[in-house]
């Protein structure tokens, strides 16, 4: 028997919808310009592609700007998802955390380890670990979308909530593991920056000019601290008050909505795909087998393809059989198999952490064949799984009372 979700229920569960359509139709947008990317760099044009990626500008070249201040917008972005589904959506509770959690969890190690395996006895190689470890939603979700109603809109709810963990692993990942010498002077005007911007959380100050115009104060600072310059994204989304008011928390009036829903668009349609089409184009002329089975691509490939369906899939089984979660309301194991092999489509996050990790180019080209290569394989296989396994009927016996109410709310 269907029960009315509680106040405020459905305005999150449509929050949470609307966040999914625009990172589907994101997701084709970007599948689109890293396929015009991969055009170009092989066509007569690819002279001026490259060369216009590398033309100065205002300090910085072309290139630098997409990936440490665009890239910014979109870090900003998703910290603010991070922060409103932990305290106000699908990951505040621990019920909801344990399924997506235990998912992304598995989905960074185990590609991580397959990674190392084949990388360990050469220290700059290994140094790539982390790319296989990440999940890009927006193509993913922008997969799902082409199978419309076959996809029960709980497995987009899991996927939409394991990639945010698992963004949230990668910004941790970035911050430990891949920051370059520190100068300490930028690095503390920084924290005095930050200081401020809590300050005026703490103040409760909702006007978001205050907060924008210290915000790129911060991003210059951390830019010039070594620390990576996107990482000011996150920290300013941290900042941002999540209510309007202390008793309404799913307020769509408040500072945190507001930015989000301004900046959805902007990330989904434009700075995703941009940074796609900047950093995908990679020439193949003359690539072979024997390059896609070099240790990094071949990293790089066992990891998004086969890490993480083992990963995401495995672990999931294990919590499931274990009584600490349950299957996605609606969902069958195969389906959920499905959205396992998507989780392998790594694109935006696992290409900048692989220009974090090497500075060598010719290392940076074969990351970006590893993971076309894993994330097209990946896509299709997940694809192909979704596109034939048998939906489950609407109505599932012995389902605990909300999930019903969850899927009508998204």
């Amino acid at each position: 028997m269907s029960h009315p979700a509680p106040a405020g229920e459905g305005r999150r569960f449509s929050m949470l919808r609307d966040f999914i359509d625009s990172e589907s139709s994101g997701g084709l947008v970007l599948m689109g310009a890293a396929a015009l990317a991969l055009l170009v760099a092989n066509s007569p044009l690819a002279p001026a592609y490259f060369d216009a990626l590398h033309a100065p500008l205002g300090g910085l070249d072309l290139l630098h700007w997409i990936n440490d201040g665009l890239m910014a917008v979109f870090f900003l972005f998703v910290g603010l998802e991070i922060k409103r589904e932990v305290l106000d959506g699908q990951l505040s509770t621990w019920s909801r955390r344990t399924l997506p959690g235990v998912a992304a969890l598995g989905g960074m190690v185990v590609p991580a380890a397959i990674y190392l395996t084949l990388n360990w006895d050469d220290p700059v190689a290994a140094r790539g670990w982390a790319v296989p470890a990440a999940t890009d939603i927006a193509f993913a979700l922008g997969v799902l979308s082409l199978l419309g109603p076959r996809v029960p809109a709980s497995l987009k709810v899991f996927l939409a909530a394991l990639a945010i963990i698992d963004d949230l692993g990668a910004v941790l990942i970035i911050a430990l593991f891949y920051t370059a010498d520190v100068a300490v002077g930028a690095l503390v005007g920084a924290a005095a920056v930050l200081a401020a911007l809590i300050t005026l959380n703490r103040m409760r100050v909702h006007l978001l000019a205050p907060y924008l115009l210290l915000g790129a104060l911060l991003w210059f600072l951390v830019l010039q601290s070594g620390v990576h310059a996107t990482l000011a994204g996150v920290a300013l989304a941290f900042t941002i008050p999540l209510r309007s008011a202390p008793a309404r928390p799913d307020d769509r009036n408040s500072p945190l909505h507001k930015l989000e829903h301004g900046l959805a668009p902007w990330v989904a349609f434009l700075v995703v795909p941009m940074f796609g089409f900047a950093n995908a184009g990679v020439s193949l002329t003359g690539v072979g087998l024997s390059d896609l089975l070099s240790p990094v691509p071949l990293g790089v490939v066992g990891g998004l393809f086969i890490g993480k369906q083992l990963g995401v899939f495995g672990f999931c089984w294990v919590a499931v059989r274990a009584g600490l979660a349950e299957l996605p309301a609606h969902a069958s194991w195969t389906q959920l198999f499905g959205v396992a092999l998507l989780c392998g489509i790594g694109f935006t996050m696992s290409l900048f952490i692989g220009l974090l990790a090497f500075a060598d180019p010719d290392l940076q080209d074969q990351v970006k064949i590893g993971v076309l290569a894993g994330s097209l394989v990946a896509g299709l296989s997940g694809w192909l799984v979704l596109r034939l396994a048998k939906p489950q009927p609407l109505a599932v016996a012995g389902r605990p009372a909300g999930t019903q109410e969850l899927e009508a709310g998204i």
